[in-house]
């Protein structure tokens, strides 16, 4: 069972990963194709280190460091994306 639920989330991760690169194909700004890639990248590689959590437990420490400097890199990097792509005017106030 818990060998199921292991590859159903790293199946899940890699459908995440192409699921956020497709869009990249359309017509949309370039921050909104961004936007879209990085959640979706995220959310893939998430699902697939719980993947490999329950697939490998003995390595709970490092996995669970992943997770979280998963989390907290993705999010400062969209502080940084949002803060460059602001107008100029923002910035001097």
């Amino acid at each position: 069972m818990i060998n199921a639920l292991s590859y159903f989330c790293i199946g899940l991760g890699i459908i995440f990963w192409f699921w956020g690169t497709f869009p990249l194909l359309g017509d949309r700004s370039v921050l909104f194709k961004l936007h879209g890639l990085t959640v979706a990248d995220t959310l893939g590689s998430m699902s697939i280190i719980v993947g490999l959590l329950l697939k490998i437990p003995s390595e709970w420490p490092l996995l669970i460091l992943a997770l979280i400097s998963l989390a907290m890199w993705n999010t400062m990097l969209g502080y940084v994306l949002a803060y460059c792509s602001s107008s100029k005017e923002s910035h001097d106030r």
